[in-house]
């Protein structure tokens, strides 16, 4: 299937500083075959299993107490039996209050996408076995420490990687036979920084982990869009929008091969415009340890990489932003196009 995965979140503009600390939410949590039905392995304490590629934890009031402005968010995915390049994320789940669980199906459930990542093609015998991501998610303060929020919802962090074993099943030693894909670690690292100065008071959730495609999928006949409409209580200025995409699509003509670009628009104005990719992937080349068919057996030049790649394997997504100077109460619009997509095949 040819797709275009889209996530978008808004803040709307206080801010205070808490203590220093390091809060651990998963450590080598393992990812089993995502088309499998659920395995029913244990799970941590405290964790819930979505899914075989999901896992859910409840922050404490502790955890919460404890972020301060900067935020670090750091995630490592560890190899074990799929060898392929997959998607993956982080997600912060506002759940009502003093709900035990939850299904990746509620619609009682808020989710905004906070990070996205490739895995690279890894060979689980071949060191490096291990790949790093790194985000800056400074923004999530104004999240963490939101007083109404937090008397309201009980907020959760999932970690996702979408696996399948099946060639490492026959291409990897050791795999013969396996299901576990994955193993996942999240950690956040805070600390005050006097000059963070940004606040907001609101927290928006818009779309997360939304496909697009222009054959099935669409909001518009025969093209690329995506419309969101949302409606603001009250007046707000310096909203500022958070969005995450990556394009996907087999072959030489899909989405995941060739340079598109993508337009943003709110209420009819244009204010967002951008191109994926356009960066070379050879910082990632120590961590695609299977052979595969994105890299060649030599380094490539950035010009080479740029000319078609989207993404890197072994690569976090970038999120990109935008800010609404003043947004009247009321209802307004997000257009998010990609004219010149085409689904090959």
């Amino acid at each position: 299937m040819k797709k275009i995965l889209l996530s978008l979140f808004a803040f709307t503009g206080i801010l205070k500083i808490e203590a220093q600390t390091n809060i651990n939410v998963f450590s080598q949590i393992v990812f089993y075959d995502g088309y499998a039905a659920n395995v029913s392995n244990p799970v941590p304490a405290n964790t819930i299993r979505l899914a075989n590629y999901r896992y859910a934890k409840k922050l404490t009031d502790a955890e919460l107490n404890s972020f301060q402005n900067k935020i670090t968010m750091n995630v490592t995915i560890g190899a074990l039996c799929d060898n392929y390049d997959r998607i993956g994320g982080v997600h912060l789940t506002l759940v009502p209050k003093n709900q035990t669980t939850y299904a990746l199906s509620d619609t009682n459930v808020k989710r905004i996408e906070i990070g996205r990542y490739i895995t690279p093609f890894m060979n689980k015998n071949i060191s490096p076995t291990s790949v790093p991501y790194t985000y800056n998610v400074d923004n999530l303060y104004s999240v963490f420490s939101n007083t109404d929020l937090r008397n309201t919802y009980d907020m959760y962090v999932e970690l996702d990687v979408f696996g399948v074993p099946y060639a490492a099943n026959t291409q990897v030693a050791g795999c013969s036979g396996r299901n576990d894909v994955f193993a996942g670690t999240l950690d956040f690292v805070t600390s005050n920084d006097p000059a963070i100065t940004t606040s907001y008071n609101n927290l928006l959730p818009l779309l997360d982990s939304n496909e697009l495609n222009n054959y099935n999928n669409t909001d518009q006949p025969g093209q690329t869009v995506r419309l969101v409409n949302f409606s603001l209580n009250q007046s707000t200025d310096n909203a500022k929008f958070f969005i995450v995409m990556t394009p996907y699509g087999a072959g030489s003509g899909g989405e995941e091969y060739v340079r598109r670009q993508n337009f943003v628009s709110l209420d009819n104005t244009q204010v967002l415009t951008f191109t994926p990719g356009g960066k070379s992937c050879e910082p990632y080349r120590m961590y695609n340890t299977q052979g595969n068919g994105i890299y060649n057996s030599s380094a490539q030049t950035t010009a080479w990489w740029s000319s078609w790649n989207n993404w890197c394997p072994g690569d976090s997504v970038p999120i990109r932003s935008f800010t609404a100077a003043s947004l009247s109460a009321g209802s307004h619009t997000i257009k998010y196009e990609v004219p010149a997509a085409v689904f090959n095949g």
